[in-house]
């Protein structure tokens, strides 16, 4: 979504007023689409009006590094990810990233750096449409043990990556988890 009606992108631009919010996730879910670029005039009030359509999920994440600057991924659903999850009620963004980086990953002493980009993303779940806002954290870490899955959760691995094999895991993951290594 942008209100600079004369960015230079590949996909089909459409005024927001006049789309089928439903109609293009649809086509998107379905795999009928590659994507839109939204216009608006007013970018604030398109988005709350956007972020009004779904279900909203929050949930906080990290992208650790250790003191080899190694990144730290789990192996879930054949894919190379961070480790996030959903925040708790009660819990600030924060607390959520730390606990579910550890939770996920079985590690301890982490330290939050600074904050890093938002990802969002939709997804259908029993009838009901998504937006999953996660908020992302670049942590360090001084812990050198055995990390230990949260096989609960499908992941399968949990590694430190050093700068070659993180271009490599970087090749099977998410659009939004590369969006945290430009």
């Amino acid at each position: 979504m942008t209100e600079n009606k004369n960015i230079s992108t590949s996909l089909n631009k459409v005024a927001f007023e006049t789309v089928d919010i439903f109609g293009i996730i649809k086509k998107l879910l379905d795999g009928d689409s590659d994507g839109i670029c939204l216009l608006c005039s007013d970018l604030e009030g398109c988005w709350q009006l956007f972020k009004s359509q779904f279900k909203i999920q929050k949930a906080a994440g990290g992208k650790v590094l250790n003191f080899k600057n190694e990144v730290l991924f789990i192996y879930r659903f054949n894919k190379w990810d961070l480790p996030k999850g959903k925040l708790e009620k009660g819990e600030s963004i924060e607390e959520c990233a730390v606990r579910e980086v550890e939770e996920e990953c079985g590690i301890t002493n982490l330290s939050i750096e600074n904050e890093l980009d938002t990802t969002f993303h939709i997804f259908e779940r029993n009838n009901t449409v998504i937006l999953k806002i996660t908020y992302w954290f670049l942590m360090k870490t001084t812990y050198n043990e055995k990390l230990t899955p949260q096989l609960e959760e499908g992941i399968e691995q949990v590694v430190f990556k050093n700068k070659i094999e993180t271009e490599d895991a970087l090749k099977n993951t998410y659009e939004n988890i590369k969006l945290l290594f430009l």
